[in-house]
């Protein structure tokens, strides 16, 4: 008796969301092995390419349960930067790696607040917030720290008061919250640096997370560990408990999710808080790979970041999405980017290929979305 037509169209469906990233990093790998030759399949190589993905990996890891959600985060390349920025900032005052360390991640968990907030509809709690801090910052020298803090206080006090008045919910779309927020952040970042790289004098322990030996005495760098610890937590938390299923829940279909008794607004503060965080923790990684705090630094790493999340197999429309096929997408765009570069390709050559990657990503994605209805 023959099987449904339907149910091998199904498995064939299921068996691409799940291997498909994964065969096309083993045929863009064994692609430009057969044209490179020795040079790219050596072990210095391999962990040279897992150290350049580090970076947009972590922050990717953090923006697949953003999109998952249905969102989108256009902030991850700023936040990155003034994360380096803050970080660097407190190394040189003469704070403890450790100390600085807690602030930069702090610095991606606070604009993941502020994010969250506005697209759950708290837009004047964010705004009289911020006014409070600037308070607190134009008055600390001219009426003393004790004087600055209760007026920053007292702002942010009448803020939530006018809010709740005036104002109240206003929820805005994440597209245009983060779009604003990506320039904001790095505005914020040139302004906190004086449009000048901030150089610490000393990384301690941070400057040893994107180490990457020539002798190859370790096998991978603490970086890249980094990752796989936070992908493998990430991944549990998806798969085992109840803030992950409510994350796949909204996404999916936002009103049957409330209707469940999901609580969305709450979980919805949860995710950016959580996603953006990562890019906090991303900060480091590329503090450490650049010695210096760059508020020019990870332009483009949104596009990146996106761009791994969708070649993994996540849906921009929400609902799917995965960790393992993040890192996946974004170790093929690093595959890419190295093998072009040992092939003597010019720039412009691997932002095409990559591009070509990207649309045909999403072109599956729609394919199969049209085929499941």
């Amino acid at each position: 008796m023959s099987e449904n037509p339907k149910k091998k169209n199904t498995r064939l469906l299921f068996f691409m969301s799940q291997l498909g990233p994964l065969l096309g990093l083993l045929l863009v790998w064994s692609l430009f092995a057969l044209l490179t030759g020795e040079d790219f399949v050596k072990w210095g190589n391999q962990r040279l390419m897992l150290l350049q993905t580090a970076v947009v990996g972590t922050a990717a890891v953090g923006a697949t349960l953003i999109i998952i959600s249905g969102g989108i985060d256009l902030s991850v390349g700023s936040t990155i930067a003034l994360g380096t920025v803050v970080t660097a900032m407190f190394l040189q005052a003469g704070a403890s790696p450790t100390l600085a360390a807690l602030f930069g991640i702090g610095t991606g968990v606070a604009v993941g607040a502020a994010v969250g907030s506005m697209v759950i509809g708290h837009v004047g709690r964010v705004a009289a917030a911020i006014l409070s801090i600037l308070t607190a910052y134009w008055c600390w020298d001219a009426i003393g720290p004790f004087l600055a803090i209760i007026s920053a206080v007292g702002v942010l006090a009448l803020g939530c008061i006018l809010n709740e008045l005036l104002l109240k919910k206003v929820e805005l779309v994440p597209f245009i919250v983060t779009l604003g927020m990506w320039g904001g952040l790095r505005g914020t970042a040139k302004g906190l640096g004086d449009n000048q790289p901030i150089y610490p004098d000393d990384l301690g322990w941070l400057g040893g997370l994107m180490m990457n030996s020539s002798d190859g005495g370790s096998l991978l760098p603490p970086g890249v560990w980094l990752l796989i610890v936070l992908a493998v937590v990430m991944a549990g938390v998806l798969r085992y408990t109840r803030f992950g299923r409510h994350v796949f829940a909204i996404g999916s279909n936002e009103q049957t999710a409330r209707l469940c008794g999901v609580n969305v607004e709450r979980t919805k503060l949860m995710i950016y808080l959580v996603g953006i965080g990562c890019a906090g923790i991303a900060a480091l990684l590329q503090l450490s790979y650049l010695s210096i705090g760059d508020p020019t630094t990870a332009e483009g790493y949104e596009l990146k970041v996106i761009a791994a999340v969708v070649i993994g197999g996540a849906s921009l429309s929400g609902g799917e999405g995965s960790i393992r096929g993040t890192l996946v997408g974004a170790l093929i765009m690093t595959v890419v980017d190295n093998g072009c570069t040992r092939l003597g390709l010019d720039n412009w050559v691997q932002e095409v290929v990559t591009g070509a990657i990207i649309v045909a990503a999403v072109s599956l994605d729609r394919l199969r979305h049209r085929r499941q209805a």
